[in-house]
């Protein structure tokens, strides 16, 4: 396994690995899931479950209360800037190393001798919990919109409760597992169709809403540009920094096409090409989107903040279409949103699948199982259902803690992506870079992506109101801070604690030569 020693430097070769068994193979794993996404539909994948126009729909909220107008357009466009960078450090380290494990993979990947496991470890569970936490909003999302329907309907009459909206939640947390449990082959050819349905809603909110608004919700392009209208209580400059949780949940699933490359062919190539044109076409989507609706949204914020519908998005189409158009449009977001829910649950459990098939989490003897007719890791999307309705639970807690489910599965992403990201070159190891690569750029463009991620976990730990109480605070803290505290205290726990059996990546392969994955050589 080992290749020659060039400057004291590690290598890891994949240039010559001329298929995508034989390259995960190089990685340490056998092929245990059946390679059913072409190219094309890996990148429709990735892009579905950015499903901008529903997860646009699912966080404006906020975005309107934290800087309105201004804060729609300008805190899309700032964010757009560093998402780009984002998705190009990922997609140029997933090029060399696609394995379904990615990012706690490349951490140990990189890391010294000394902190791989312990890095390895962390990388492993935040990456997990933000996976999880992905699944659990995405599916409140879509019961949101689901009850949102069902109050138009009835005139405004029905307001859900939390009860009503959580059993909603479960109900399709569980159909979500049973579709994911099922033919995968049927999955991957739908997502042209699930491309076809996000783009079809985009021109209905780009052409449709200005066509359709009445002269009194239009508004003039120094509203729509200019028009600044804090009311969260933080201070402007902060309150629009807050925003920013509006763009970078709406575009986020970065590292979805990672998990889901053991399942795709022309991985190497394929799952970067796909994180990087899902990433920018979302963002410049989204922000063309942004432009329709502060053009034809009104100006009475606080209304479309506190409407009996439940769901800003759905009141500003009621506004343009009325109730029967509204029905018909929403009809296709809570679609749109259950493709999104459906391929979420499919990528959380591929992480939970890896992470359980080198040993990381509890029951990984149980959770590390695929099914031998359908090659698919059923356990492992059973355990991810589970802790999604955990998770859920928290809407009981008030709309701040749920919201906190939404700012974890950014600020758990983050911290997934900075490690490795940072490993890489500050770390003692290096590797060859893939087919898809940055060269000379990937320093530079890292340095951006892992500096503004830093920032934003930071913020995101804040509370959407500046004088909150028990009810409005952020629980992202205690959550993200919990998960973070208790896989360290498992890791170093005495005798029984990971820092005793936990190896890191487990080789899956036959031939004991293929143990260590990777070429070790240190830097000098």
């Amino acid at each position: 396994m080992l290749q020659e020693k060039d400057s004291n430097t590690e290598t890891l070769s994949l240039s010559t690995v001329d298929n995508d068994e034989g390259l995960l193979t190089r990685l340490g794993y056998k092929q245990e899931l059946r390679r059913h996404f072409t190219p094309l539909e890996i990148s429709g994948f990735a892009f579905s479950i950015i499903g901008i126009v529903p997860s646009f729909t699912s966080v404006l909220i906020y975005g309107i209360p934290n800087g309105g107008a201004f804060a729609m357009v300008w805190g899309w466009t700032v964010c757009s800037i560093f998402i780009a960078a984002i998705a190009l450090a990922l997609a140029d380290i997933a090029s060399a190393a696609p394995t379904s494990g990615g990012l706690y993979y490349w951490t140990f990947m990189f890391s010294s001798e000394r902190w791989r496991r312990f890095l390895c470890w962390i990388v492993g569970y935040s990456n997990t919990i933000s996976n999880v936490a992905g699944n659990a909003s995405v599916n409140w999302a879509c019961a949101v919109q689901i009850m949102a329907a069902v109050s138009i309907g009835s005139d405004l009459a029905f307001q859900a409760t939390i009860p009503q909206t959580f059993g909603l939640y479960c109900g399709l947390t569980l159909c979500h597992c049973l579709i994911c449990s099922l033919n995968l082959s049927f999955m991957a050819r739908l997502q042209t169709l699930f491309v076809i349905m996000n783009v079809l809603l985009f021109c209905v909110i780009i052409i449709g809403i200005p066509a359709a608004t009445p002269n009194e919700f239009r508004n003039d392009a120094k509203f729509a540009f200019e028009d600044f209208n804090n009311v969260s209580g933080w201070p402007n400059g902060f309150a629009f920094i807050l925003s920013f949780l509006f763009p970078l949940w709406g575009v986020g699933g970065y590292d979805a096409a990672v998990h889901m490359s053991e399942e795709a062919t022309n991985a190497s190539i394929a799952v970067p090409i796909a994180i990087v044109l899902s990433t920018l076409s979302a963002t410049v989507l989204g922000w063309a989107m942004n432009i329709s609706l502060v053009f034809c949204m009104g100006r009475d914020y606080q209304t479309i903040i506190d409407s009996p519908i439940g769901q800003p998005m759905a009141t500003i189409l009621f506004n343009s279409f009325g109730k029967t158009g509204t029905l018909v449009v929403w009809s296709f977001v809570i679609l749109t949103q259950f493709a999104i829910s459906t391929n979420q649950m499919m990528t959380s459990s591929r992480q939970i699948f890896a992470f359980s098939r080198d040993g990381g989490l509890p029951l990984s003897r149980w959770v590390y199982y695929v099914d031998p007719q359908t090659r698919i890791p059923t356990h492992a999307i059973w355990f991810g259902t589970c802790w999604s309705i955990i998770l859920g639970c928290l809407a009981f807690a008030g709309d701040n803690a749920i919201g906190a489910v939404f700012s974890l599965g950014v600020t758990g992403q983050y911290v997934s992506f900075c490690i490795p990201m940072s490993a890489r070159f500050l770390g003692d190891k290096t590797i060859k870079p893939g087919p898809f690569r940055l060269g000379r750029l990937s320093l530079p463009i890292t340095a951006v992506a892992v500096t503004w991620m830093t920032f934003m976990t930071v913020v995101f730990m804040f509370p959407l109101t500046s004088s909150p109480g028990v009810g409005n605070m952020n629980y992202t803290v205690a959550v993200q801070g919990g998960v973070l505290v208790l896989a360290t205290i498992y890791f170093y726990f005495p005798k029984y604690g990971g820092i005793n059996w936990f190896t890191g990546p487990v080789s899956t392969v036959e031939q004991p030569a293929v143990q260590v994955k990777i070429d070790i050589v240190e830097k000098e």
